[in-house]
């Protein structure tokens, strides 16, 4: 098989097959007489178990999961499976959480927070971040705190508190700053959540995503191990391969 057919197989360029090869993610091709790379059998199924693998664990741990399988380092391998299952765990435990505090966050009385008004300070100290971090934020348009008159401190109030947990929150899970204003700004506008409830959404489908492909990448990776491990190809399947090259 040329490097095209392999690529054609598996929905990706060339280049990528040479790159993939080069990374140790396929196993070296053979080369002809005149030099031309010939694939077989093993190199499409450990092309599409990574391709397979990419969209529940991104393209760097899916190169070590399958270069591990075809260097024999089979248990190396499934530990990083394992691992990746269990970061998508603690994701979804994670966001459980956030869910409970942001929705406690929200819901309470902004008025118990700083009804005098808190400087930038006292607020990091609350928060247990920096002052830079809050000068970050409003830089950004997700903190608008008042100015105290005379002396042009910020000045934070109850609302400017709770919003800043939230943002805290949701830094502390990833989420960039165009993702977190338009939560912020529907607070400010409606007071309601709605915004935010589609972010929390859109985290738990992504999560459903990732587990979903991780399950299609074990599966061909499975079958890439047992290809690797039995050392056989298909008699069929190898004068396919002969035949196009």
């Amino acid at each position: 098989m040329r490097p095209v057919d392999l690529a054609r197989t598996a929905g990706v360029s060339t280049q990528q097959v040479r790159n993939l090869e080069a990374a140790g993610a396929l196993p070296e091709a053979e080369r002809s007489e005149s030099g031309y790379r010939r694939y077989d059998e093993r190199h499409l199924a450990a092309l599409l178990a990574y391709t397979a693998l990419v969209p529940g664990l991104g393209a760097q741990a899916a190169r070590a999961i399958v270069a591990a399988v075809g260097e024999d380092r089979t248990k190396e391998a499934l530990e990083l499976v394992d691992a990746a299952h269990a970061a998508l765990h603690q994701g979804r435990a994670s966001l459980l959480e956030i869910e409970r505090t942001l929705s406690a966050v929200v819901n309470q009385e902004p008025a118990t927070d700083a009804p005098d008004g808190l400087r930038v300070g006292a607020l990091a100290r609350l928060l247990g971040v920096r002052t830079s971090a809050l000068r970050v934020w409003e830089a950004a348009g997700l903190l608008a705190p008042s100015r105290e008159s005379g002396t042009g401190y910020r000045l934070y109030g109850a609302r400017d508190v709770r919003d800043a947990r939230i943002i805290q929150t949701l830094r502390e899970s990833s989420y960039m700053f165009d993702r977190i204003r338009p939560i912020i700004d529907g607070l400010r506008r409606t007071g309601g959540s709605e915004a935010l409830l589609e972010a929390l959404a859109e985290r738990r489908r992504s999560l459903d995503e990732r587990s979903a492909a991780l399950l299609e990448g074990a599966a061909r990776l499975w079958g890439y191990v047992g290809m690797m491990s039995s050392g056989v190809m298909s008699p069929m399947n190898t004068a396919t391969w002969s035949s196009c090259e």
